[in-house]
């Protein structure tokens, strides 16, 4: 949790608190971020049960995260681009006040239209907090950015992955009312992120009274930051799209194709979800000891050989080729989202909220289509389809090695 002495700085110690890492601070938005995705987290892993209780279609079920990955998606570049400008501590908190109001709607909905009303309402929630979020990171980073990425996502990727366990034990015996325990999560995060606000705004506060250059420009012209920007986004696009078929639908793909139960199917969820905040712990150090560009080529290109197998798996490998995919592949978003942030070093708000949005947004546009796909043919096939997704990996290689240049 964070000090009282990270809270009130004095003036002739601001210095120091821009120069080192505040790990006070990084493991308390970590924390926040675990809950903030918990939270989302409750969507997919609720779906079978969904399904079942409302008869819902494979299409249906794709709609539902569209909605959600949407309402997450479109404002965050926004709220990104106007916090730059006027940075808002507490944002985080009011963020959380919607992810509430959707986890409770969503445990007594009793309608498809209802569902999806709850669903945008932690997709709101998500928006807010994502770019602020990144920004307390990275301004607490030290300048171990990829580091600093890294503790911050794998809080998220923590929290997805303790979701389907959680709803296994307690929803999936006793029904959908169930899902509202979770609305203690929320109040939870809103105490520590109230918290973080106050460390921000102390920041904020000594910022303006004493500038200090957190970060070197590119040297780079602004058609090669554009182009490098297009890669970065067709790469989130191949990562998102394929994340998409497994989070949405790989406990349908082990219930279909190797009859297991659903807590059974949960279980390997969760194994998948694990491996995906071991490949994020990963991701960012690796790019700062051996340079961003190259974690991102290996991450996406090199889940590829893995990917094409699993259609072909066994139960067992079906199992440890989820691990392997989820581990390589996870490791390039924080590499991802830092060498975006060092393209733009001044956006930080909105670079890091179009990242977000875009994954997101990628997400549920391959959450809905595969849905169509998957009740049209199987969801066998589904798995077929995007294993050549990764393939697309191979375009990072054209992304230049930043050098930096002065303000």
């Amino acid at each position: 949790m964070i000090k009282e002495s990270d809270s009130v700085i004095l003036d002739d110690n601001h210095q120091q608190i821009v120069q080192k890492t505040v790990y006070s601070i990084l493991f308390s938005i970590a924390f926040a971020h675990l809950l903030n995705d918990l939270l989302q987290a409750v969507i997919p892993a609720a779906y079978p049960i969904l399904k079942e209780k409302y008869n819902l279609s494979f299409a249906q079920v794709g709609l539902i995260t569209f909605s959600y990955q949407m309402a997450a998606s479109i404002l965050q570049p926004f709220v990104g681009f106007y916090t730059d400008k006027k940075p808002k501590p507490y944002s985080k908190v009011f963020a959380m006040v919607f992810t509430f109001s959707g986890i409770v709607l969503l445990s007594y909905a009793n309608s498809f239209a209802l569902i999806l009303l709850s669903v945008v309402l932690v997709g709101i929630g998500s928006s807010i907090f994502h770019p602020e979020a990144s920004r307390v990171s990275y301004l607490a980073s030290g300048g171990k950015r990829g580091l600093a990425q890294s503790i911050f996502q794998i809080g998220g990727n923590s929290g997805t992955a303790i979701s389907p366990l959680l709803i296994a034990w307690i929803v999936v015996p006793n029904g959908q009312r169930y899902i509202i325990w979770f609305a203690l999560f929320a109040l939870l995060a809103m105490t520590v992120l109230y918290r973080i606000g106050r460390w921000y705004q102390a920041h904020l506060e000594l910022h303006g009274k004493k500038k200090v250059n957190l970060a070197d420009l590119p040297n780079l012209t602004p058609r090669q930051v554009t182009i490098s920007v297009i890669i970065l986004l067709v790469l989130i696009f191949s990562k998102y799209f394929y994340f998409a078929g497994l989070t949405s639908y790989f406990t349908f793909f082990l219930i279909e194709k190797f009859n297991l139960s659903v807590q059974d199917a949960q279980f390997h969820l969760f194994l998948f979800l694990l491996s995906v905040a071991a490949g994020t712990l990963l991701g960012g150090p690796l790019g700062d000891r051996f340079g961003r560009k190259y974690v991102i080529w290996f991450s996406v290109l090199g889940a590829a050989p893995f990917t094409l197998m699993m259609p072909y798996a066994n139960l067992f490998w079906t199992g440890v080729l989820s691990v392997i995919i989820g581990t390589i592949i996870s490791s390039a978003f924080p590499a991802i989202l830092v060498y975006a942030q060092e393209l733009l070093p001044k956006r930080l708000g909105m670079i890091s909220g179009l990242f977000y949005g875009f994954a997101f947004g990628m997400g549920g546009l391959g959450s809905a289509v595969l849905g169509y796909v998957a009740d049209q043919t199987s969801i066998t096939y589904v798995y077929h389809i995007c294993a050549y997704l990764p393939l697309i990996g191979i375009i990072a290689w054209f992304l230049p090695n930043l050098k930096k240049g002065k303000k």
